[in-house]
């Protein structure tokens, strides 16, 4: 049975300073917290990965059968890339994007469905919230379904002044889920909404 649980009031923040604000930006955090067999911890030092808010969306067109990801080169796949040759480091994934201040996610996912596919989708499914690497980052992702017709769709989008270089890929659903567990979809967030997608796309 599970004993009451800890919330932020079981934690003391006793220092936070920036060690690192560039393209990312990282935070050095001391604290300490409840332990489970009670009285606290010692102090614990700990770097934050900075990252915030973002939202993905995986596109679909249930009349055609068609799922819409994009394909853009990703920089943490570079080292294990060049030791496998089999591997590359350019990525399929949903379409995604970081919520700025003053944005709600339905805004944002919306924006980036127009930036990176070209697509204003005619239905938002909220899938889940989640959280990408909560040892080490602050990154919270909040997934979705866009509906779309996809029939006529695809070609080469992202923002040059961004240094983003995207296509947009329709790929029949069939062929997806045959090998959902390939190297072509190996991200958290497009493996969620693919596995959403197979289990619930009969009721969209």
């Amino acid at each position: 049975m599970r004993d009451k649980p800890f919330f932020a009031k079981d934690v003391e923040l006793i220092d936070r300073q920036t060690v690192y604000n560039g393209f990312f930006k990282m935070d050095k955090l001391r604290v300490k917290h409840r332990l489970f067999a009670g009285g606290w911890s010692t102090d614990i030092d700990r770097e934050l990965f900075v990252r915030g808010s973002a939202v993905a969306a995986v596109l679909y067109d249930p009349e055609h059968q068609l799922i819409g990801l994009v394909e853009q080169f990703r920089i943490g796949v570079l080292d294990d890339s060049l030791n496998d040759p089999q591997l590359r480091p350019w990525c399929m994934e949903v379409v995604a994007g970081m919520v700025e201040p003053n944005e709600s996610e339905e805004e944002v996912i919306l924006r980036e469905l127009q930036e990176e596919a070209g697509i204003v989708p005619q239905k938002l499914q909220m899938i889940c919230h989640y959280y990408a690497s909560p040892g080490g980052t602050n990154e919270r992702l909040t997934l979705y379904c866009a509906i779309a017709d996809l029939s006529k769709t695809g070609g080469l989008y992202g923002l040059a002044e961004e240094g983003e270089d995207i296509r947009f890929l329709t790929i029949p659903e069939n062929d997806v889920f045959k090998d959902l567990y390939s190297r072509d979809y190996n991200n958290a967030a497009t493996l969620i909404c693919l596995q959403w997608l197979q289990i619930h796309k009969d009721q969209l």
